[in-house]
């Protein structure tokens, strides 16, 4: 069960948690598009999401039934001066990058368009889970005269490859739920009748990964080898597994799962 929803400072970002779980939900009627005052607000909840001992995955959503979210808000970028717009991407680069490196599951749940910076977001996420039907996913920022500058350009061609990703990018192309699942855009999809549906199916997939039924130190550990090493030469991404598997060793869960393992029951983890 979740907690009743708290808004951040900004108001475009809500917090909920509860049973090891914490949902952020971007709040920016008509279509979530991220300002800096949002990504502000992100960032905190990332924050506060790492230091609670008490969340062990995050639930990344976009209010409403239409948009996960549309990107950055086009009306903020036409007024800003250009100083402002390049702080803008770097401090939104350094958000999803403390998203991507925090020792957490996260999930990105799609329940709606997922285009432009939203993708971006989306791409930060260790999982994506989409929506049947719900809305289209891409990167159209070619038809704005700029490129994808919150991570997109260097996110998605890790994901699907270099030429694949950059034919996406110049010719705007925007997926649908399934054809983004058929092309390792998301990784999971969900039918449902309505958006409370889906984030009820989203969140009992979630549950999965935490404590009783997961040792989630080893779930953020995994993802800590994969995020941090994959670009580390073969050698170099070994000693930073050998190094993450030594502390897990000093765990409980370790324990655990092994005597459980040998006296052949099923393990009762508790998150360390």
């Amino acid at each position: 069960m979740l907690s009743s929803p708290e808004s951040s400072p900004n108001g475009k970002v809500t917090w909920q948690s509860g049973g090891g779980l914490a949902l952020l939900t971007l709040t920016n009627a008509p279509a979530n598009g991220y300002s800096f005052e949002m990504m502000q607000d992100l960032d905190a909840a990332i924050l506060r999401a790492r230091f609670d001992d008490s969340v062990h995955v995050l639930v990344l959503a976009g209010q409403g039934e239409k948009f996960f979210c549309a990107g950055a808000d086009l009306n903020m970028l036409k007024t800003v001066t250009p100083g402002f717009k390049y702080n803008f991407c770097l401090h939104a680069n350094e958000t999803l990058l403390r998203l991507e490196h925090t020792p957490k599951l996260t999930l990105a749940a799609l329940g709606g368009h997922t285009v432009g910076g939203g993708l971006e977001l989306a791409l930060a996420c260790d999982l994506r889970i989409g929506r049947a039907g719900a809305g289209r996913l891409g990167l159209p920022e070619v038809k704005l005269g700029v490129l994808p500058g919150t991570g997109g350009t260097q996110r998605l061609c890790r994901m699907l490859g270099k030429s694949r990703s950059i034919r996406m990018m110049i010719e705007g192309a925007l997926l649908t739920q399934e054809e983004a699942l058929d092309a390792g855009l998301v990784d999971l999809l969900f039918e449902a009748d309505d958006e409370d549906g889906f984030l009820a199916q989203v969140l009992d997939y979630a549950s999965q990964f935490c404590p009783p039924h997961k040792a989630s130190a080893v779930v953020g550990h995994i993802k800590r080898a994969v995020q941090s090493g994959i670009d580390l030469p073969l050698e170099s991404g070994l000693v930073l597994e050998r190094e993450l598997q030594a502390k897990l060793f000093l765990g409980e869960d370790a324990a655990e799962g092994i005597g459980a393992f040998l006296d052949k029951r099923e393990p009762v983890f508790k998150g360390r």
